[in-house]
């Protein structure tokens, strides 16, 4: 790559300041990351996906009688209307799932009764229906692509419960259950990411909510932002057996190939997220007496870290922990999606309640003084 010449421009903004948030905070140095001032291993590992979205989207932490005012409206607000079912069959089934996600939420705006109204409270009931829709939509999504009938939601289940019992029919154990969750909060939100940041210009021009939505997934779906936990598990299962990670590892780095799920542009050190998950992820192999993929991992964590002093990111032990919970690698993305419908959300309220439209300049860096000629002398 060659060398920057403009002393103003930061390639991929890298340390620009794009606006001022009380959504989340990363501390680099300490790998420090919070949602409102809250730990995210505390919300992770002592608290739920509910109590983490309600915190996104309304500013605090529930007492228990908010909470569970939260819980019903997210399980009336579960099933998706029979439209978009039967949309989602007409869809071609070589589709990404990720490609499915945008398509239902742009028809699901059309159905929200606050589909017009762009006032705060507004804002804070669609973002609620957003999030009580997401495991709903991925769950049909895949199913019916797949050939198979979707599963209405079970208003009696956790988020997390319901995404695993409408994807496999059947209701999964409290740990499953606890390890889907604490990655759904580890998921839920992430500073000025390009999703965000993304779903931030969107209705920056006073479009829509459900339009920052559908922005974030398009900009979910590439492999450097959402997609690299499925990347991260393909990896995996080429290098296939323990006794072969660190052969491969080593392989790789002499071919100056990309790791999948190590390192990050906002941690100098580890990803905070990841070693919440890491923890669960490598436990769930050892209670299903399959402890290879935890195995590999711990090889490829060790070689990257004394040869690169380069640690996991949170899309490393995501991929084996959804892998051993029996989830099909093409939704990993989407769940991150379920996940961070929460934060999208957020940032689309805060960006709308004090708003200016976000135009950022540029440097030309073309050809000046080009003489028009008629079409015939070209």
């Amino acid at each position: 790559m060659s060398e920057n010449p403009y002393p103003n421009y930061s390639p991929g903004l890298q340390g620009i300041i794009g606006g001022v948030t009380k959504i989340s905070k990363i501390v680099s140095d300490t790998s420090s990351l919070t949602y409102r001032g809250i730990n995210v291993h505390e919300l992770a590992e002592n608290g739920s996906f509910e109590e983490t979205a309600f915190l996104l989207l309304h500013g605090y932490l529930p007492n228990s009688h908010q909470l569970s005012d939260f819980k019903q409206r997210m399980a009336a607000e579960s099933a998706l209307p029979d439209e978009v079912i039967s949309a989602l069959g007409l869809l071609p089934k070589h589709m990404h799932p990720m490609d499915a996600l945008k398509y239902a939420y742009s028809l699901l705006a059309g159905f929200d009764e606050d589909y017009e109204a762009m006032d705060h409270d507004a804002n804070v009931r669609k973002g609620e229906r957003i999030v009580a829709k997401g495991p709903t939509v991925v769950a049909a999504a895949y199913r019916i692509m797949n050939g198979k009938e979707a599963i209405a939601p079970d208003p009696e289940l956790s988020i997390a419960a319901n995404f695993l019992y409408m994807l496999h029919g059947e209701k999964a154990d409290d740990f499953t259950v606890k390890v889907m969750d604490a990655s759904l909060t580890l998921y839920a939100e992430h500073t000025f990411n390009a999703s965000a940041f993304a779903c931030r210009v969107t209705v920056a021009t006073l479009s829509d909510i459900y339009s920052g939505i559908v922005t974030g997934i398009g900009t979910l779906k590439g492999p450097l932002h959402g997609g690299a936990n499925e990347k991260a598990m393909e990896m995996l299962l080429e290098i296939g057996d323990p006794d072969n990670a660190e052969e491969w590892i080593r392989s790789a780095l002499a071919q100056k190939k990309k790791i999948m799920g190590f390192g990050h542009r906002e941690y100098k050190k580890r990803d905070s997220r990841a070693i919440y998950l890491t923890k669960i992820g490598k436990e769930i192999g050892e209670r299903k007496g399959e402890t290879k993929w935890g195995e590999i991992a711990s090889t490829l964590e060790r070689v990257m870290e004394t040869e690169k002093n380069i640690h996991p990111n949170v899309d490393f032990p995501a991929a084996y922990a959804y892998y051993l919970l029996g989830i099909p690698i093409e939704l990993y993305t989407p769940i991150f999606v379920i996940a961070r419908n929460s934060g999208w959300a957020a940032h689309a309220i805060e960006q709308l309640d004090n708003n200016r439209l976000i135009r950022p300049t540029c440097i030309y860096d073309g050809a000046e003084g080009v003489e028009w000629k008629p079409i015939d002398q070209r």
